[in-house]
């Protein structure tokens, strides 16, 4: 016991650690309550007798904020600013980019950046995109782990089970994705498209789905003009010169 609070002094496990590659490793940058509220959804109904909201969060969300204090001395995640409310954001180094492309069996080459540098600003369109991958995954409590819990916790969150079922996985999502007119997936050239949100849940009838998340900062003509089909040029004929 020692020596794995040697090796994780925060008292991180396996599993939290687990919960934050996956989550990082498709959002790139987001919040210990935005992990929490993905992987670990029956906490958020544990602590909701807190004496205020302050005091809910930091009960809810201390196991992964642990595992992110342990994966940082680790060298897998960094602190990457804060959101537009104070929140602290989070994300994976290369390293840690290598250790989620694990978890989420993908291959490290399509994993892509580490979104270092996106907390400067407040990270308004990141999180847009994991707040729209959170209502659309709906994350349902677990109600077995809340057993031993007052009988109103787990009234509450057997209400949020009887709801509308979500859409996938945390791994049947992608963000910022290479749609390329140019080049391969893995090396897309100039000119191509960039989806925020690609979902891959046929379990759930959606055998693919391009999202283009929208925080207000363009006009209507500015989307319409992304979604534009440009026609392909066909091959100049022999003898001549485009």
């Amino acid at each position: 016991m020692a020596g794995k609070r040697k090796t994780n002094p925060a008292g991180s496990t396996n599993s939290h650690r687990g919960d934050v590659l996956r989550v990082l490793g498709v959002l790139k940058v987001a919040t210990a309550d935005q992990i929490q509220r993905i992987c670990a959804p029956h906490l958020t109904f544990r602590h909701a007798d807190k004496e205020t909201p302050s005091k809910q969060k930091q009960a809810r969300t201390a196991s992964h904020t642990g595992a992110l204090s342990d994966m940082r001395g680790h060298g897998l995640s960094e602190n990457g600013g804060s959101t537009e409310t104070g929140d602290c954001l989070r994300n994976l180094t290369p390293k840690g980019l290598e250790a989620a492309a694990y978890e989420l069996r993908r291959p490290a080459g399509e994993m892509g950046s580490t979104a270092r540098g996106a907390g400067s600003s407040g990270a308004s369109h990141p999180m847009a995109v994991n707040g729209t991958v959170i209502a659309m995954l709906r994350p349902k409590p677990n109600l077995a782990k809340l057993a031993d819990d007052p009988p109103h916790v787990q009234a509450a969150a057997q209400a949020a089970i009887d709801t509308q079922d979500g859409i996938g996985t945390i791994a049947s999502y992608g963000t910022e994705v290479a749609l390329p007119a140019t080049g391969t997936w893995n090396a897309p050239g100039k000119g191509g498209a960039q989806a925020d949100l690609v979902l891959t849940a046929p379990q759930d009838g959606v055998p693919l789905l391009f999202i283009e998340v929208d925080n207000c900062h363009e006009t209507a003509e500015e989307l319409a003009a992304k979604l534009e089909i440009r026609p392909l040029l066909p091959p100049p004929r022999e003898g001549h010169r485009r």
